[in-house]
């Protein structure tokens, strides 16, 4: 019986590359560009599987012109807010992505950026690095305390319980806002607020760990971040889209936050060259995920999905 044919879009992990080598009829982008919307569709009459990035989207028109050969596509990633996955289902597609394996390293890197952010990292970095630094006193490269400190946490899934464990290590005290209330085992003592208004008045430090969805998209705007305490330190390493970034520079040049550590932008990649101009941004390129055993895990999870799918069963992380 022949393999069935899997469209690999970008250059995964080595181990996963050869796992699915081993299974799959795979069609491998080597080169690792990102594909347009017409690629897409002309590959998929050759394919009876997708594994792709958030960077392969699939809405509107695309859906509409995915050849039926097509039957499932199973993402390299959490997040899905490149997928119009109602759309997909009613084509007959299956649409799973992979959940947990990335949570304790995208929360590492949230917690960096947050201790870069309040402790002048990029400032600091660029004196030593450039050869200015020639001077000292106890004025000198004053930064934010992060030990005992307050923080927020707006999407308490299983980054930002990761998140809110490292921060309990920092003896911060943890407040949260979720669609629904933990329960007490998971919560870990944390305070829960019912509104993301209310969670904003107490954090000196704030973390997004929520979906881009309709709902939040844009939802840290000017109205929101004047909230927050005078001096916040603001941090973002789950979507780009839940932040009016104009209003998060306002925000930092009025002072109302003193720092932000930003992985992820509304454009990516390339990000918002405004932001450079600014000392107090801690900057990644979107690499929250981006560790060897992240990696390995994330593919190996994508391809679970696949194996129990094309052997009849339901996969696991089926949306």
């Amino acid at each position: 019986m022949s393999k069935p044919v899997l469209w690999i879009t970008r250059r995964l992990s080595d181990r996963t590359l050869e796992r699915a080598q081993q299974d799959y009829d795979c069609i491998i982008n080597h080169e690792d560009g990102e594909h347009s919307a017409a690629e897409i569709i002309e590959m998929s009459a050759k394919v009876d599987a997708i594994l792709p990035c958030h960077s392969e989207v699939f809405r509107g028109e695309t859906v509409d012109r995915l050849d039926d050969r097509v039957k499932i596509i199973a993402n390299h990633s959490v997040g899905t807010d490149h997928c119009d996955i109602p759309a997909l289902n009613a084509r007959g597609i299956t649409v799973t992505n992979t959940p947990d394996v990335l949570s304790d390293a995208t929360a590492e890197i949230a917690f960096l950026l947050m201790l870069g952010a309040a402790r002048r990292a990029v400032e600091g970095d660029t004196l030593v690095r450039q050869g200015k630094w020639d001077f000292w006193s106890p004025a000198f490269m004053v930064g934010k305390q992060v030990s005992g400190a307050r923080i927020g946490i707006i999407g308490m899934g299983r980054v930002g319980q990761v998140m809110a464990d490292r921060a309990r290590g920092f003896d911060m005290e943890v407040h949260y806002h979720n669609r629904s209330r933990l329960p007490a085992d998971k919560e870990k003592g944390a305070t829960y607020h019912d509104t993301v208004e209310s969670l904003l008045g107490v954090a000196d430090f704030l973390s997004l760990h929520c979906p881009a969805t309709e709902d939040t998209k844009g939802m840290m705007n000017a109205e929101r971040f004047a909230l927050m305490p005078d001096g916040a330190v603001f941090v973002n390493t789950a979507r780009g889209a839940l932040v009016d970034e104009d209003a998060l520079l306002s925000a930092l040049d009025s002072g109302k936050l003193s720092a932000a550590g930003l992985d992820c932008f509304v454009k990516e990649p390339g990000g918002n060259p405004a932001f450079a101009a600014h000392d107090n941004v801690f900057m990644l390129p979107h690499i929250g995920s981006a560790t060897v055993a992240t990696r390995d895990a994330m593919g190996f999870r994508a391809l679970d999905n696949l194996d129990a799918f094309f052997s009849g069963k339901t996969p696991k992380d089926k949306l």
